[in-house]
């Protein structure tokens, strides 16, 4: 089963490692945090750069959650395992689906690009292909599509990398 854990903004890095080395693999099978790339210009070069999709969050894959609890008070920082009322809530089938797709094995959310067409976006390539109705907003300087999912059973807000190549406007008629 897949489990989200909540940490603080900027440390996922740090309690990923922390859990890798200090939590057994009989009670951890996978440990990780999903990335997306955007390109950056840094002294007049494209580069890709890898940020983190979901911060403040880590996700693990546990049989043994009771175990893997209780091994978490151990991690220096904050933890916290997403519940619902008293109950501890896995993923569901179609959210762990979903992030498999999305990113992969590796859990990276490659570069999409796409084409503005009559003020629509059509994403030619990449992860976002046939996700248009994820994106809320585009921001063609930076390339990045500010999307809204529905995870944790709640709306998330996500970055991912989005380069529109072209925009084409219809010719008027008359």
């Amino acid at each position: 089963m897949w489990y989200v854990v909540q940490v603080r903004t900027g440390t996922e890095e740090s309690i990923r490692s922390q859990c890798e080395n200090h939590i057994s693999e009989a009670i951890l099978d996978r440990c990780f945090i999903p990335y997306y790339e955007e390109k950056r210009r840094i002294r007049g070069e494209w580069t890709l750069k890898r940020k983190v999709l979901f911060p403040g969050y880590i996700f693990v894959v546990t049989e043994y959650l009771e175990d893997l609890y209780e091994k978490l008070r151990t991690v220096i920082g904050m933890t916290k395992v997403l519940k619902t009322g008293e109950a501890f809530v896995p993923l569901s089938e179609k959210e762990v689906d979903f992030l498999k797709d999305f990113g992969g094995e590796e859990q990276v959310v490659e570069m999409s690009e796409g084409v503005i067409e009559n003020d629509k976006i059509l994403v030619q390539f990449g992860p976002l292909m046939g996700r248009e109705g994820l994106i809320k907003k585009i921001d063609r300087h930076k390339r990045k599509a500010y999307l809204e999912l529905e995870m944790f059973g709640r709306i998330m807000k996500a970055e991912v990398g989005l380069e529109i190549v072209a925009k084409m406007e219809e010719v008027g008629r008359y």
